[in-house]
């Protein structure tokens, strides 16, 4: 394939779709393949294994651009270690069973899926938007008014007795107390990355021996099954600590940190099932992640910047599985890589000052909505259309059996 103005008009949707991935925290892969498939003109296979190279670069963007960020209220990162070591083993647990899966299921039930899925996310990501912004609207009021009777307050104090020096130095104390950036050094927690890189780097290796190896083998499944203790124990041990209070999703702030059981298992799965409908959609899974996230009650910011962390690892795991697999030409995956990387700051530093203007951190919620019903429309479209296609031809269109399937 050249390179023409197809390339070009796919980079373009491909800088409004990584965009608008970084910022809501889904990545964009729902926008990325309908492109690559329809207006470049990869196949299937090549254009997943691109998504996955734009996601990961919108991804490496948007992380190094939040590691320096701090909580939009409290004194802590703006990414969450805790709610990333909770779901991000089990996250990239479930992209391997997603993508064995995928070999298995019919286009249509996954097309299917795919609609159903993202239209029940989308919805409730916007009614959570609607709710947010009345609470935003409501006190920015609030606040109006106490601005107001501390103005009328401060002058009759002025009148009184003028500011003293240890009054100036307090004030100037307090506005900097709450900073907004600070060291990367400094805001990372290296012992929950350390345990993140190290699941990584475990699963990627178990995957890459499992890729090479004949499919159904004994080798092939206990490759396969030795990926389990890894992410289950990981995410175990941080379930524990936090049933136990030994650790905290403090990002939350003061909201209750006494953990159910059940709770906590209920979250587990819904990482594996994150990662299961990312891995047979060729999707990172934030799109689950994000709604998830604020219906935890962590905030906007903080939901963003952590699924987007979380995502980072499966992306970039995925990539390396396509090119050791010559999934994808090099020179496209990097010119697309590149585009990502700047739709991604960019979206992040545009973004970030609309919501310090207005006041509106509701902004991300829309955006992440947004993104997900555009992802249900394009990838629900070439989905039909794909089955329409198979339909005409009287092609097969049930289940496979993934032993006798052929890369």
């Amino acid at each position: 394939m050249r390179f023409g103005w197809k390339i070009v008009l796919g980079g373009v949707i491909g800088v409004f779709g990584a965009a608008c991935g970084s910022v809501g925290g889904v990545g964009g892969g729902g926008i990325f393949v309908p492109m690559l498939t329809l207006i470049v003109g990869f196949d299937a296979k090549s254009s997943t294994a691109l998504s996955k190279c734009m996601i990961t670069g919108a991804a490496a963007a948007t992380v190094y651009y939040n590691l320096k960020l701090r909580h939009p209220t409290l004194e802590l990162p703006i990414i969450d270690y805790d709610l990333a070591l909770l779901f991000q083993p089990m996250l990239v647990l479930g992209i391997s069973l997603g993508v064995a899966l995928n070999v298995i299921f019919a286009d249509w039930a996954i097309t299917i899926l795919l609609i159903i899925l993202f239209i029940v996310t989308s919805s409730k990501a916007f009614f959570k938007g609607v709710e947010t912004w009345k609470q935003e609207t409501k006190l920015k009021k609030e606040a109006a008014r106490h601005l107001e009777i501390d103005e009328d307050t401060t002058e009759e104090m002025e009148e009184k007795s003028p500011p003293t020096g240890s009054t100036i130095v307090a004030q100037a104390q307090f506005s900097e107390s709450k900073r907004e950036k600070v060291s990367i050094g400094e805001n990372v927690c290296w012992k929950e990355l350390g345990l993140l890189v190290a699941v990584w780097s475990i699963i990627l290796a178990l995957q890459i021996g499992k890729n090479y190896s004949t499919t159904c083998s004994v080798t092939y499944w206990v490759l396969s099954t030795l990926q389990i203790p890894v992410a289950v124990g990981v995410t175990g041990y941080e379930a524990i600590s936090l049933y136990k209070g030994q650790r905290k999703i403090a990002s939350r702030g003061e909201v209750s940190t006494n953990w159910k059981i059940h709770q906590l298992v209920s979250y587990s799965a819904i990482g594996i099932l994150a990662g299961v409908v990312g891995g047979m959609l060729g999707l990172g899974g934030g799109f689950i992640l994000g709604p998830l996230f604020l219906e935890m009650g962590i905030p906007p910011q903080v939901s963003s910047a952590t699924a987007t962390f979380i995502m980072a690892f499966s992306a970039s795991m995925s990539v390396i599985e396509y090119y050791l697999l010559k999934r994808f030409p090099v020179p496209y995956a990097l010119y697309l890589f590149a585009v990502a990387i700047i739709a991604a700051f960019v979206g992040q530093h545009v973004v970030r000052k609309l919501i310090s203007l207005l006041g509106r951190a509701s902004l991300i919620i829309f955006i992440l909505a947004f993104t997900i019903f555009a992802s249900a429309i394009s990838l629900g479209g070439v989905g039909i259309a794909r089955a329409i296609k198979k339909i005409e031809r009287k092609e097969y269109m049930g289940f496979e059996d993934i032993c006798s399937y052929e890369a």
